[in-house]
C-alpha cells in the first residue's frame, strides 16, 4: 500500500487543460489521446495501490485485477470518452476483500470525472460475454492497470477455448449491430449534422474493423491486415487519415462543448473550422471547406468499412459454404450472392465493364454484393473513366440501360458514388460530393439529398406507397419513360454551390447529358424543363392561391399536359421528402393534391386554353344561375344575394357548392353572409 494520491481530481484538470492547449496549438491528437489515457492509467493504479489488498498465492498477488475495458482499454480517451474499468476477481469475494474494494469504488469519486465500472469473477465474465456480443467486444480489449496480470491472461483464455462465439457468429452479430446502428442515421454519412461517433463512416466504423480483426487474427493493428492480404498500403494511409481527421473532429468537438458531444452540430462546424485554420476561398465559406474534408473522409471510411467487412466475410463466413458458381460472360461471374470479376485484367482490357458490371447488378435480383478483390479492381482503374470513355456511344447506352433496370437502381447508383464511378462518369456531380446546403430545410448533402430523392421516386411505384402517397403512386405508374424522371432527379440540384441560380444551371447541365446520351428532342426538353421548373409546384402550393383561376391558369400554361403535370409532381413530393422526411405533412399533401387534380382538370378540359380571372368568374355564376333555373329557382330571386357576395365567393367554391346554399338560404329567408 502506498500513500494516498494527493489532490487526484485538480491534477487530472490542470493536466486536461494543458492537453487542450496542446490540442489549440496544433498537437497530434493521437498522441494527445494516449496522453490522456496514460493520466488516467496513473491516476487509478495509483488509487488502487493506495488500498490494503489481500495476498494470495506463491507470488503474493492480489486476488484481483484492475483492468481498462473499451475505448480506454485501447489507450484512447477524448475528453469527455467512457473511462471504463473491470475488476477482475479470481473467486467470488471474501468479506475482507468486499470491504477493500467497497472502499476502492468510493475512492474513484476523488478523480472528479465519472467512471464506469463492473466487479465480475472469471466466470462471470464468461457467462455474461456468452449472452452479449457487447460484453464479449470490450472484453477483447483490456489492459491491466493493477493487480495480478495473470488473471486477465486467464480471462483471454478461457473466452478463446470456450469457443462462446465462433468466428462467423461473432461477424454476423457485429454487423447486424453496425446495420441497425446505420439504419438510425438514415443509412447515410452525409447528414448535415453528422454523428462522428456512430454515424455511418464514423469511428465506430473503424472500432468495428479492430474488432472483427481481433476476434479472428488476435490483433487490432491494421498494418497486420496488409501481410494478410486485408488492406492494400494505400487503403492503410486512407484509413489512417480517415482516423485521425475524425479523432482531431471530436476532441475538438468535446472540448467546446465541455461534454461528450458526439454531434457535430452548425454552431460547432463553424467553431471547428476556425480552430483548425480554414478560411474563405474561391466563392466557398470556410466552414464548407471544413465540412467537405469531413465528407470526404467519411465516405473513404465508409467505402473502406465496406470493403474489408467483405474481406471478411469472404474469409470467415463463406468458405463454409459451397456455392454454385455461375458464368454469366466473358468478364463476370457469380457465386452465391457475390458478383465478381474473372481475371484481374477484366477493365483494362474492356473499360466499359465499369458499367456493365452495375447494369448486371439491377438486372438480377439474387446478386447482392461485389467480391472485395473485384471493388479494389474497381477503383483501380477508375482513371480509364475519362473524356473519350463518356463519349462513347456504347457506354452511353449502357448508362441508359442501368437508368432502365428494373432491380434495386438507387442501389446500384449508390455504390456507383462510393466507388467513385458516379463521379468519374459524371464529373458535374462528383462536384456535389460533400457539398454542403446552407438553408433552414435540408438535413443532408446535396448528392446524399440527390439519392434520397431517387430512392423515394423508386418507392412511389411499390404498392405499400399507395396508402401514404396515392398521386405520386399513381403518377409513377402512368409516366411512360421513368428514366427520364431519374436523370432530372440526379440533376436537379447538381449546380449548388457554383453561383446563379442553380435550377437554370442544372438545365444547361443535363441538356448536355442529354445530347451526349443520344435522347430524343422531346425527352431533351422534358428533363431539361423539369430541372429548370423543379421548385416550381412546391411554390405555387405553398405561396399562392390556388383557388384563383389566374394562378392555377399561368401554372397550367406553364406545365402544358397532363403528362408532364405527372412528372412534376412526383419529382416534387419526392425532393420535399428528401430535403427533410418531416417536412411532408398532411397540410402540404392537401395543398399539392389539390394543385394537382384542378390543374389535371383544367389541362383535360381546356388544354392551353385556360380561361382568364373574369371569365372563370362569369362561367361559375352562369352556371349557377342555370342550375337554380333547373330547379324552378328564377334568377330575380337570388340576383340580391349574387349583388351582396365577393368575387371569391365564385373562385373558391364549385357550382354545386354554391346552388345548396343558395338554396338553404332562400328556404330559410337567411342572409348569404351567413354562408360565405
Amino acid at each position: 500500500m502506498t500513500a494516498p494520491v494527493a489532490n487526484p481530481r485538480r491534477r487530472l484538470q490542470d493536466s486536461q487543460a494543458q492537453l487542450d492547449q496542446q490540442f489549440s496549438q496544433g498537437a497530434e491528437v493521437s498522441a494527445l489521446l494516449r496522453a490522456r489515457a496514460s493520466l488516467f492509467d496513473s491516476a487509478l493504479t495509483e488509487l488502487f495501490n493506495t488500498h490494503p489488498w489481500p495476498r494470495a498465492g506463491d507470488q503474493g498477488d492480489p486476488p484481483l485485477a484492475l483492468l481498462a475495458v473499451g475505448g480506454y482499454g485501447r489507450g484512447e480517451l477524448h475528453p469527455f470518452s467512457d473511462i471504463d474499468i473491470l475488476i477482475l476477481l479470481a473467486e467470488p469475494p471474501d468479506a475482507e476483500l468486499k470491504r477493500v474494494l467497497e472502499a476502492f469504488l468510493h475512492s474513484l469519486w476523488d478523480l472528479g470525472t465519472t467512471i464506469g465500472h463492473s466487479v465480475r469473477t472469471l466466470s462471470e465474465c464468461v457467462e455474461e460475454a456468452r449472452q452479449d456480443v457487447s460484453v464479449m467486444t470490450n472484453l477483447l480489449e483490456t489492459r491491466t492497470l493493477g493487480g495480478a496480470q495473470r488473471l486477465r491472461l486467464q480471462l483471454g483464455e478461457r473466452l478463446s477455448q470456450a469457443k462462446l462465439w465462433p468466428d462467423s457468429t461473432f461477424f454476423d452479430a457485429k454487423l447486424q449491430e453496425q446495420n441497425e446502428r446505420h439504419r438510425r442515421y438514415d443509412n447515410t454519412e452525409y447528414n448535415l449534422e453528422p454523428n462522428v461517433k456512430n454515424g455511418p463512416g464514423g469511428l465506430r466504423d473503424i472500432q468495428m474493423l479492430g474488432w472483427v480483426a481481433r476476434h479472428h487474427y488476435g490483433t487490432n493493428d491494421f498494418e497486420h491486415l496488409i501481410s494478410l492480404g486485408f488492406l492494400t498500403a494505400d487503403e492503410l494511409l486512407a484509413l489512417l487519415q480517415g482516423r485521425d481527421f475524425l479523432w482531431k473532429v471530436r476532441w475538438g468537438l468535446h472540448m467546446l462543448a465541455k461534454r461528450a458531444e458526439e454531434q457535430l452540430r452548425f454552431d460547432y462546424q463553424r467553431q471547428l473550422a476556425t480552430l483548425f485554420g480554414y478560411e474563405d476561398s474561391g466563392g466557398q465559406l470556410a466552414v464548407e471547406r471544413f465540412m467537405h474534408d469531413y465528407y470526404v473522409h467519411v465516405l473513404a471510411l465508409r467505402e473502406l468499412n465496406d470493403l474489408i467487412l467483405q474481406h471478411f466475410d469472404e474469409a470467415i463466413v463463406s468458405p463454409a459454404v459451397a456455392e454454385p458458381r455461375e458464368i454469366i460472360n466473358e468478364d463476370f461471374e457469380v457465386q452465391g450472392h457475390t458478383l465478381a470479376a474473372r481475371r484481374e485484367d477484366v477493365f483494362k482490357a474492356r473499360p466499359q465493364a465499369l458499367l456493365e458490371l452495375f447494369v448486371i447488378l439491377a438486372n438480377r435480383e439474387d446478386i447482392d454484393r461485389v467480391r472485395a478483390s473485384t471493388i479494389r479492381m474497381i477503383r483501380q482503374n477508375l482513371d480509364l473513366i475519362d473524356d473519350a470513355f463518356r463519349a462513347n456511344p456504347e457506354n452511353s447506352a449502357c448508362f441508359l440501360a442501368l437508368l432502365r433496370s428494373p432491380h434495386r437502381l438507387v442501389s446500384q447508383l449508390t455504390r456507383m458514388r462510393r466507388y467513385g464511378v458516379l463521379g468519374r462518369y459524371l464529373p458535374e456531380f462528383g462536384r456535389i460530393i460533400g457539398q454542403m446546403q446552407h438553408d433552414l430545410f435540408h438535413i443532408y448533402t446535396v448528392d446524399a439529398h440527390t439519392m434520397l430523392l431517387l430512392r423515394n421516386l423508386r418507392r412511389f411505384l411499390y404498392e405499400s406507397a399507395r396508402e401514404r402517397y396515392p398521386v405520386a403512386h399513381e403518377c409513377m405508374r402512368q409516366i411512360p419513360k421513368p428514366e427520364l424522371l431519374y436523370i432530372a432527379g440526379l440533376y436537379h440540384d447538381i449546380a449548388k454551390g457554383r453561383g446563379g441560380d442553380h435550377s437554370t444551371l442544372g438545365a444547361r447541365d443535363v441538356e448536355q447529358f442529354a445530347q451526349r446520351h443520344g435522347l430524343e428532342p422531346a425527352d431533351r426538353d422534358l428533363i431539361s424543363w423539369l430541372v429548370r421548373q423543379h421548385l416550381l409546384m412546391s411554390d405555387v402550393a405553398q405561396r399562392k392561391d390556388i383557388s384563383d383561376p389566374e394562378v392555377l391558369a399561368a401554372f397550367a400554361e406553364e406545365v402544358k399536359t397532363e403528362e408532364r403535370l405527372r412528372y412534376l409532381y412526383a419529382l416534387t413530393v419526392a425532393d420535399i421528402n428528401a430535403t427533410n422526411p418531416s417536412l411532408w405533412n398532411s397540410w402540404r399533401a392537401t395543398l399539392m393534391r389539390q394543385l394537382f387534380e384542378e390543374t389535371r382538370q383544367l389541362l383535360a378540359s381546356h388544354g392551353t386554353a385556360v380561361p382568364d380571372r373574369e371569365d372563370w368568374i362569369a362561367s361559375t355564376r352562369q352556371a349557377a344561375l342555370d342550375a337554380l333555373a333547373a330547379r324552378g329557382i328564377k334568377a330575380e330571386a337570388v340576383a340580391a344575394f349574387f349583388s351582396e357576395t365577393d368575387e371569391d365567393y365564385f373562385l373558391r367554391l364549385e357550382v354545386e357548392d354554391i346552388v345548396w346554399q343558395l338554396e338553404a338560404a332562400l328556404s330559410h329567408n337567411l342572409e348569404i353572409a351567413l354562408w360565405y
